[in-house]
């Protein structure tokens, strides 16, 4: 079958990747991919909000069969417009993707269903969260209400900063969000937890834990994520129990009692306090970096699970994993997440020796008279394979060195977290 792929991120070169080891896939076409996925697929340069002209293109293709990576179009309502039109595709449609695109929306079934959450107060002026602060302990997380692409996030230590950023918001920062969240800050650890899901059934998709600052030790602005590995050990059978029962079967629940059902990747965001889970946010699909954790830990092929669910027969198939462990340390332009220069050479990719093991995802990253160069503020995601994740760090970091880029950075203190609780890992 031939396999339409949207997206053009990390995410979706490893999902790209996995697509082309199934045996069921004859070609993928991606839409617009980067010069990672043209190693396994066709890219074709596309808006991925022109959907007219993405259904054009699947008709031309012979497409079977769409897979969507980012979170804008399956908010927008791709999943709704391809199946209109006749084309399976996979993903959550519109009315289940508020879930993500909409912070506001994501904390009413919370409050609606007694699922387990920060304390919020949702604001659509100045005067509501200078009402809010009139009563409220420091600091305060502040959220824009749509997407962000992971930067909507501001940790607040004083309340001239919570007006400030309010403001910014307010005034269009975020052009998807016209209203914030205001919410406690709960101090734990974060991790998240990967489902796929069909109509009548989940499935466990594996765990992660993401790094979300931009600079060691967990400090600077909010990012799309830094780095990333998989699985998350903070994440017990019993805390597994708790997460199902307080958080996901109610959330699932919540929809079809609104006549809407879930199909796609579920991605459940997670502060654990006191061994207790608190869902910080929904993700509408797999997580970027976590996705590139994740799926080289698949053993089972990624088309038979997404086909089962489309079927609503994922409860009948096993999804196998690898016992090893993944990180990944995502190679960044300077600058982000504030300003960066694109269009810098990346040399030295092609000479790498990397074993069967080790990947290099590209997330921002482009061809140009036949020259590598970055085409992002994530640019590419140096990814590895082990039994223990203090060496599977400097392995990375070893790949890392023998990339010839000045333009990047990136965070070597990925896994700070778990390398220091256990020696073992």
């Amino acid at each position: 079958m031939n396999i339409g792929l949207i997206g053009s991120g990390g995410r979706e070169h490893a999902l790209c990747k996995k697509i082309s080891e199934s045996k069921l896939v004859k070609e993928i076409i991606c839409f617009p991919g980067n010069a990672g996925t043209a190693n396994f697929a066709k890219n074709i340069d596309v808006d991925i909000l022109d959907f007219k002209r993405i259904y054009q293109l699947i008709k031309l293709h012979k497409i079977n069969l769409v897979v969507v990576g980012p979170e804008e179009p399956l908010v927008r309502g791709i999943v709704d417009y391809l199946k209109s039109k006749n084309i399976e595709v996979f993903g959550p449609n519109k009315f289940a993707s508020k879930l993500e695109g909409s912070k506001a929306f994501m904390k009413k079934i919370c409050l609606e269903n007694g699922i387990p959450t920060a304390k919020f107060k949702i604001c659509s002026k100045v005067s509501h969260v200078k009402n809010f602060l009139k009563n409220c302990k420091l600091p305060i997380v502040v959220k824009a209400d749509g997407l962000a692409g992971g930067k909507g996030v501001t940790i607040c230590k004083t309340k001239k900063k919570v007006i400030q950023i309010s403001l910014e918001i307010f005034k269009g920062k975020f052009k998807s969000s016209n209203k914030l969240i205001l919410e406690e800050f709960l101090k734990g650890e974060e991790a998240s937890y990967f489902l796929v899901v069909d109509n009548n059934h989940y499935s466990f998709f594996g765990s992660a834990q993401d790094h979300k600052r931009a600079f060691e030790n967990d400090s600077g602005p909010n990012t799309g994520g830094m780095g990333a590995y998989s699985p998350a050990p903070i994440i017990s059978k019993s805390l597994e129990n708790k997460i199902i029962n307080k958080i996901i079967n109610p959330t699932l629940l919540a929809l079809k009692k609104k006549k809407n059902s879930y199909t796609g990747f579920l991605y459940v965001g997670l502060m654990i306090k006191h061994n207790e889970p608190y869902l910080i946010e929904y993700n509408i699909r797999m997580g970027d970096p976590e996705c590139q954790v994740i799926l080289p830990r698949l053993k089972t092929d990624l088309i038979k699970i997404i086909k089962s669910a489309l079927m609503n027969k994922l409860k009948k198939i096993k999804i196998k994993w690898k016992k090893d462990k993944c990180m990944t340390i995502v190679l960044c332009s300077k600058g982000y997440p504030g300003n960066y220069k694109k269009n810098k050479n990346i040399r030295n990719i092609n000479k790498l020796i990397l074993s069967k093991n080790d990947f290099v995802y590209h997330a921002g990253t482009k061809f140009k008279n036949n020259k590598l160069i970055s085409n992002g503020g994530r640019v590419l995601n140096i990814t590895s394979v082990g039994n223990s994740y203090l060496n599977i760090r400097k392995k990375i970091i070893f790949i890392i060195k023998k990339i010839n880029w000045k333009d990047g950075f990136y965070r070597k203190d990925i896994g700070w977290k778990v390398i220091s609780k256990n020696e073992n890992y």
